[in-house]
C-alpha cells in the first residue's frame, strides 16, 4: 500500500469544523451550490500536493458538502483512505458515490474489492450488477472490460472453467470490435495461468505464446510459465533457455504488477529460482 501520513486524514475532522465559513449555503440557489461545488472540486484537483492532504481533503469535503449530487468529489473523498489501506474509512465513503451515481461506480466498486480487497464474491456480484445498470454496454473500470475483470476474480476463486469462458468472451468481443491484438495482454496470461492450473497444457501453451507474442517477450512472467509448460512436458533444454529468459526480465522488472497492491498470482525471485531448480534436476536426470 502507499506509505503517505495517516494523520493527515485524521486532521480532516477538524478541518471541517470549519467548512463553508464564508459561505452562507442558505442563501445560494441550488445552481450556485452545483457551480460553487465543481469550482472546489477542481481547485483539490488541480493541487499539485499529497493526496489525502488537509487542504485537498477539506475542499472536497466543502464541495459534496455543497452540493451532494457532485459524485465526482463524493468518490474522490475516499480514494486517499483506500490507498492506505483503511476499509472501514474507504467503504461507507464510496457507498456513498454508488448511491449517486450506480452507473458509473457499481462496476468501479467491484475493480476495487477485487484488486485491493481480493473479495471476489463482491466483486463478481458488482459486475453482475453492472450488467443489468447498462444493458446496451459493457462497463469497463480501469478502461478493461467487466469480463476481463470477472475473468480474474473467477480465477481467484479457482472456478478455472468459468475463468476461461470469460476470457475468452472478452478476447472475442474485441477481436471482432477491433482485433485481437487491441485486447489486453494481460487476458491470455491469465487465461493460460487458468489452463494450467486445470491441467490443460497444450490450451494454455496456446495462451502463453500469444501473451508472448503481443508483449514482445519482454515478459518474465510469459517465459515463466512457458518453462513451467515445458519441463512438465519433458522438454528439459527449451524449459531452460525459457527460465533464462524470465530471470532476465525479471532482474529488468518486466513482470505483470500493480503500484499499490500484489497482482493474482504476482512471480517472484523464489518463483522463478524453484522453478529453475526443477528444470535442474530434469537435466541432470536427462
Amino acid at each position: 500500500m502507499e506509505k503517505l501520513p495517516k494523520y493527515y486524514l485524521s486532521l480532516l475532522l477538524l478541518a471541517t469544523l470549519f467548512i463553508s465559513c464564508g459561505n452562507d449555503i442558505s442563501k445560494m440557489t441550488a445552481e450556485e451550490r452545483k457551480q460553487q461545488s465543481l469550482a472546489l472540486y477542481q481547485e483539490a484537483e488541480s493541487l499539485h500536493i499529497g493526496q489525502g492532504s488537509p487542504a485537498i481533503m477539506t475542499k472536497l469535503q466543502e464541495a459534496a458538502a455543497m452540493d451532494p449530487t457532485n459524485c465526482d468529489a463524493v468518490r474522490e473523498l475516499s480514494v486517499a483512505y483506500l490507498k492506505r489501506g483503511m476499509i472501514d474509512e474507504w467503504k461507507p465513503k464510496f457507498d456513498k458515490a454508488v448511491a449517486c451515481n450506480p452507473k458509473i461506480w457499481v462496476p468501479w466498486r467491484g475493480y476495487l474489492y477485487l484488486q485491493f480487497y481480493r473479495d471476489y464474491e463482491k466483486a463478481i456480484a458488482d459486475f453482475n450488477a453492472s450488467d443489468t445498470l447498462t444493458l446496451n454496454f459493457k462497463d469497463a473500470p480501469q478502461g478493461q472490460s467487466v469480463d476481463y475483470w470477472r475473468g480474474i476474480a473467477y480465477l481467484g476463486l479457482i472456478d478455472y472453467e468459468t475463468s476461461v469462458a470469460y476470457f475468452d468472451e472478452y478476447i472475442e468481443t474485441i477481436t471482432a470490435e477491433t482485433g485481437e491484438d487491441w485486447a489486453e495482454p494481460t487476458a491470455f496470461l491469465y487465461k493460460g495461468i487458468a489452463l494450467f492450473k486445470d491441467n490443460q497444457l497444450t490450451e494454455s501453451e496456446k495462451a502463453i505464446d500469444t501473451y508472448l507474442k503481443y508483449t514482445r517477450g519482454v515478459t518474465a512472467d510469459g517465459h515463466y510459465y512457458k518453462a513451467a509448460l515445458l519441463l512438465k512436458n519433458g522438454y528439459c533444454e527449451a524449459a531452460r533457455k525459457s527460465i533464462l529468459l524470465a530471470t532476465s526480465n525479471f532482474e529488468a522488472e518486466n513482470f505483470y504488477k500493480h503500484d499499490y497492491t500484489e497482482v493474482l498470482h504476482q512471480l517472484y525471485a523464489e518463483d522463478i529460482q524453484s522453478l529453475s531448480i526443477q528444470i535442474d534436476n530434469c537435466l541432470t536426470i536427462k
